[in-house]
């Protein structure tokens, strides 16, 4: 369970590509005191690597491209009605296309819906996942390693670790092989 905090949890739909910039000029409106019932803004992300070009690569990727989240206090706790000035406050900023919920009552994210998105973030704060663009089935070659040049088929994959198992036909028999992903390509 989360520890409470201010505010409530509100999907804000930007334009895609923006997400950052929105998130740079609520914390700069924040950092002036402009910000009123707005607490943080957070971009969840994940870091990626891959192999181009023969280098290793780490970047780092959107788990939501075309939004954001907001934490704030949006609703009048007296009236229950929303806030005027953090509701414009948010939609006015350039880049927002507005907050995501039914016609024009934005509902904010759930306690437990909260925790799973943190708990995923966090965890994936740390450590890279491999990109691996292959799907079960597929027919690729192996351009390094033992087997080079060797033609294998995707039996499985292991996301976690970056890690395919292919079935490569030697000598007319077919054999198990187990290598990283950035170790085959398509034909």
């Amino acid at each position: 369970m989360s520890e409470q905090k201010p505010g409530q949890w509100f999907v804000v739909h930007t334009l895609s590509g923006h997400e950052n910039k929105v998130k740079e000029k609520i914390e700069k409106h924040m950092a002036k005191g402009e910000a009123r019932n707005v607490f943080e803004v957070l971009v969840p992300m994940e870091k990626i690597s891959e192999v181009r070009q023969g280098k290793k690569t780490t970047m780092s990727r959107k788990y939501f491209p075309g939004y954001i989240l907001v934490r704030m206090d949006l609703f009048n706790p007296e009236t229950k009605k929303i806030d005027e000035d953090s509701w414009y406050f948010v939609r006015e900023i350039q880049g927002v296309i507005g907050f995501i919920g039914s016609g024009n009552k934005p509902i904010p994210l759930s306690p437990s819906e909260v925790d799973d998105l943190m708990r995923q973030v966090t965890e994936t704060e740390a450590k890279v996942t491999p990109k691996i663009n292959y799907d079960v089935g597929e027919t690729v070659k192996i351009k390094d390693g033992a087997f080079e040049n060797f033609e294998g088929v995707i039996e499985e994959i292991d996301q976690e670790r970056g890690k395919l198992k292919l079935l490569v036909s030697i000598f007319g028999r077919s054999t198990p092989v187990e290598l990283e992903y950035w170790q085959v390509e398509r034909e």
